[in-house]
């Protein structure tokens, strides 16, 4: 950012309390069953549980986005070679108002510290394809065919850390 940018206004942090996580479920509610029609039986998922959830947060309270990283066991069911060492991002959602902002670059990147705290070495995540090259720009390279989770067409994509 340079200094005639004006600071964001909003702040991006680990959904530690219950409100936070709420909030989170709330976003990705919204973007996921509301917007893309993802049947909610599939949306929340045994692994919310244990991951690491980020929030997107405007300073009057209002929540603009959200993603999780799974990490370990989690993360290896995930990704594509099966490694502990590499993380898997997902749900990644940003409110309709809040894009265009840079929301959702900053929640990968909170999702990366998160990552790199638990002494990850790279995080994989299964992009929709429309935005392979939001990805691409941050860093994450695409491998493996194309293929579809909740009938939306997906690619797996890798960022080392």
């Amino acid at each position: 950012m340079s200094a005639t940018e004006p600071a964001p206004d909003y702040e991006v942090r680990v959904a530690e309390d219950p409100a936070d996580r709420e909030a989170c479920f709330a976003v990705r509610k919204d973007v996921f069953v509301a917007e893309q029609r993802v049947p909610e039986d599939i949306e929340y998922d045994a692994y919310d549980a244990d991951a690491v959830h980020v929030l997107a947060v405007r300073a009057d309270g209002e929540a603009l986005g959200t993603g999780r990283l799974l990490h370990g066991a989690a993360a290896a069911a995930k990704n594509g070679d099966g490694d502990p060492a590499v993380g898997s991002l997902g749900r990644l959602a940003v409110t309709a108002s809040a894009r265009g902002l840079g929301v959702g670059a900053a929640l990968v990147r909170a999702v990366e510290d998160a990552a790199r705290a638990r002494g990850l070495t790279a995080v994989d995540l299964h992009a929709q394809t429309h935005a392979l090259g939001f990805y691409e720009r941050l860093g994450y390279a695409a491998y493996g065919p194309e293929f579809p989770d909740a009938g939306i067409p997906h690619r797996a994509m890798r960022r080392a850390l």
